[in-house]
């Protein structure tokens, strides 16, 4: 298929790689030096405009970092809504508020594009292993046409409902994930703290009920002092801030996010945004008043 793709970043890169392997033609947009750096190494030379993806293409892929991004790419003057061609398919993957998935999805059916939200979980590692999980929200029979397209980039591909639900799913995602690696740094930290070692406690824990994906990737981490980036911890942040927002907008309790928000904005504040977010070790470490890191 003729394909666009806007975005690529650390996860857009490989995530588009896997498309050319498969044999699609691929048209991209790169918005940035790193973006136009992937571009060049996939052996693409980028568009002038969104809407030039977006007349070149049957479907188009968006990978941008936040909801002002994604409107931008769609909506702006260039944007892929001026592309005009009616029946193309959107497949938003960043992470953003359902409303906006919505509005941006509202405003590209008057034009006659259709639109999917399909956020993703994996982080760079997922990209590159195509072993993502998609949270896809839209119309069904859209769903169905790019479900393959899909399958390229990840091993995992959920239809969750109407527009809107894809990014309601993966913040979810994003809730229980966060809560869990708060966990996970203050266990470890506890069990050093209280003369017991760290990595052995993680390890027999990972036997029992308190397991969790996040003790065992990046409680790992945590252990090793290991906190290169595999998701940046600044992407965390802007999530949580997001299911913050609409939480408390609706009405929905979450004490547990609303504490892991607040470490997390401790985080950013310690300038470790752009480390991993087993990072958060290191914020408990810093309100104990100690600096080994």
């Amino acid at each position: 298929m003729r394909l666009g793709f806007i975005g690529l970043g650390n996860m857009g890169g490989e995530m588009a790689r896997h498309l050319l392997e498969a044999g699609h033609t691929l048209n991209v947009y790169a918005r940035g030096e790193r973006s136009r750096a992937h571009a060049g190494c996939l052996g693409l030379n980028p568009l002038s405009t969104p809407a030039e993806v977006a007349r070149a293409s049957e479907v188009v892929f968006t990978m941008v970092t936040a909801g002002v991004d994604v409107e931008s790419v769609a909506l702006g003057p260039d944007g892929i809504i001026h592309g005009d061609l009616p029946g193309m398919i959107l497949v938003d993957m960043s992470t953003i508020a359902p409303a906006i998935a919505r509005n941006v999805g509202q405003r590209l059916a008057e034009r006659g594009i259709a639109m999917l939200d399909a956020p993703v979980s994996g982080g760079v590692a997922g990209a590159r292993a195509a072993s993502l999980t998609f949270f896809v929200g839209g119309d069904k029979p859209h769903f169905e046409r790019v479900k393959p397209l899909l399958e390229c980039m990840g091993k995992t591909v959920f239809h969750m409902g109407p527009l809107g639900t894809g990014q309601v799913t993966k913040l979810a995602n994003q809730i229980a994930q966060l809560a869990c690696l708060e966990g996970a740094a203050e266990a470890l930290l506890f069990a050093r703290e209280q003369g017991a070692d760290p990595g052995k406690v993680r390890e027999a824990i990972l036997t029992g009920f308190g397991a969790s994906r996040m003790l065992d990737l990046l409680g790992k981490k945590m252990v090793e002092r290991d906190f290169a980036a595999g998701i940046v911890a600044a992407l965390h942040h802007k999530d949580i801030g997001v299911a913050v927002g609409i939480a408390r907008d609706a009405g929905i309790p979450m004490p547990v996010t609303a504490q892991v928000m607040q470490q997390l904005n401790a985080l950013m504040a310690a300038g470790l945004g752009e480390q991993d977010t087993s990072s958060l070790l290191l914020v408990l470490e810093q309100m104990m008043g100690r600096k080994d890191n």
